[in-house]
């Protein structure tokens, strides 16, 4: 005899611990049941003829001609079909239509589709249709439950002006967002972008890229491997590795920003700016870029370096900018406030100087000083000619001064309104002064042994260098000239009025550039 009752009850012993339990059982399994009834069956809505194929599982019904089939919101087309209605799954062939939803339909040759999944898979000739947007490959996977299609054999993108390609690609029909993977190219009528991976918004047209990266249009090429791109507003931000690039210049940076419509861009981080037909390079931290008219600007200690004669050029300056002619097809450089340059043949300080490419010429402003190897060079205004990236002539206007020491008492002087100096082979060789000439130098005998001091007064005046000292002078007009034994040299007779020695302020390499000092310029 079953002693077993027919329901559960309760006795007065069952624990509190133990009826929660039971409890938690019970709504669990209830839970599990709700979600057992989310799956539904798929309804057959009609088809030409339906069949029973005995060779197949008795499960399988054949169904042929204008087939349509329907789960939850979803309707399915096709020529032919086998349901199989136990497994809630079909296979469908021929003109294979799936209407998604109000936005999403999507075409192919060939269907299976699980209806406990909701996962369709199309093979040949896959098409997807969501409003504007065209999705098209020979696999195509959907899944009605998260409204996502995703491919991994390669795939097509056509959305407005935008047309993309990759070999792995997903899309979130509700969200409106594209996932591309592995050989991704977007084409726009504008630009081109190839990458390894890509994130789009249809929507927005907002595209966020991951790995290397590289943007083609008519005016540049830029390159990242992290950024995005807004094709309504045409903005774009990349970072890591990145540069864009057009003819004339390279622009890199941690960090880019690019306005394409208004043709602006700046840099942050690590900033260069190179001019490629110019064989100048920009440095800083932060950089801007205009278009229309061209104009860079880079500040956060800039400096640059400069092609000359096979030399760099070492400048560093508080503010470094350029911008560009389009009428001379040259570039003018400035360079603002505590104004420091090395060159291994010359140096220089100034509190602003200018480069003009249209004549190859180099304008120095507020307090030049120039150091040629022994000489030392100042005036109010100095003009350095290059020609073939090397020093042809310098010209220094007003207070002109120059000085080379002889030891470290003594001192080599010319001094005058105006100079013009030459140089051969980088080296200066001839000084031509204009104006009050004046000159103090050491008369030596071949054992360098210091003899006397000429003290010499002239309107103008040529002097001749020979390995960086004077070795004759040619007086223009009527001199007044006094040969001082060197044991009576007059005190006051050693400098000229205006002398300065600045040594300390000399650049000695690179690196001192931006050490800015000061010494009663």
């Amino acid at each position: 005899m079953n002693n077993r009752p027919d329901t559960v009850s309760f006795s007065k012993k069952t624990s509190a611990p133990q009826m929660k339990t039971l409890f938690f059982l019970i709504m669990l399994l209830f839970a599990f049941n709700l979600h057992a009834q989310k799956v539904t069956k798929i309804e057959l809505v009609t088809a030409n003829s339906l069949e029973f194929d005995k060779t197949l599982n008795k499960d399988v019904r054949r169904l042929l001609g204008d087939v349509i089939l329907k789960h939850d919101n979803a309707l399915m087309y096709c020529d032919s079909a086998y349901l199989y209605s136990e497994s809630n799954k079909f296979d469908a062939y021929g003109n294979i239509h799936i209407h998604a939803s109000d936005s999403v339909d999507i075409w192919g040759d060939m269907l299976k589709y699980d209806g406990n999944s909701k996962l369709a898979e199309l093979r040949y000739n896959c098409r997807m249709v969501d409003n504007q947007t065209s999705l098209t490959s020979d696999f195509l996977y959907y899944d009605l439950q998260k409204d996502i299609a995703y491919y991994n054999t390669g795939g097509f993108i056509n959305s407005d002006e935008n047309k993309l390609r990759s070999r792995i690609g997903r899309y979130h029909s509700k969200e409106k967002l594209f996932f591309f993977r592995d050989s991704v190219v977007l084409v726009n009528p504008k630009y081109t972008i190839t990458c390894d991976t890509l994130k789009y918004n249809t929507v927005t047209e907002i595209s966020y890229f991951f790995g290397p990266t590289t943007i083609v249009s008519k005016e540049n090429t830029i390159y990242c491997e992290n950024g995005w791109y807004d094709s309504k507003k045409d903005v774009s931000h990349f970072s890591k590795n990145a540069y864009l690039k057009n003819e004339k210049q390279c622009l890199k940076g941690d960090s880019l920003y690019y306005d394409r419509a208004k043709g602006y861009g700046n840099a942050k981080g690590h900033v260069s700016i190179t001019d490629i037909k110019d064989e100048l390079v920009i440095c800083g931290q932060f950089g801007e870029y205009f278009e229309n008219p061209e104009f860079t600007q880079v500040t956060g200690k800039p400096y640059l370096i400069k092609n000359m004669d096979g030399d760099s050029l070492y400048l560093h300056a508080d503010t470094l900018y350029s911008v560009y002619d389009t009428l001379t097809a040259k570039r003018t450089l400035y360079a603002y406030k505590h104004v420091k340059f090395f060159k291994s043949d010359l140096q220089g300080i100034c509190d602003s100087i200018i480069f003009f490419f249209t004549d190859s010429t180099i304008n120095l402003y507020g307090n030049p000083v120039l150091w040629s190897d022994e000489n030392q060079l100042s005036a109010d205004f100095i003009k350095i000619i290059t020609g073939d990236s090397s020093i042809k002539e310098l010209q220094m206007f007003s207070a002109s001064f120059i000085v080379a020491e002889e030891d470290t008492t003594s001192y080599n002087q010319i001094k005058g309104k105006d100079m013009v100096g030459y140089f051969e082979n980088n080296v200066l060789s001839i000084i031509d002064v204009t104006g009050n000439g004046q000159t103090v130098y050491y008369v030596q005998e071949d054992n360098g042994a210091k003899t006397g001091l000429n003290v010499s007064e002239s309107s103008t005046l040529r002097i001749y260098l020979k390995e960086n000292k004077v070795y004759k002078i040619y007086f223009r007009s009527k001199p007044v000239a006094v040969l001082h034994p060197i044991n009576q040299v007059p005190e006051d007779k050693k400098k000229l009025k205006g002398f300065r020695w600045l040594k300390e302020l000399r650049p000695k390499d690179k690196d001192d550039i931006f050490i800015w000092r000061t010494q009663n310029l």
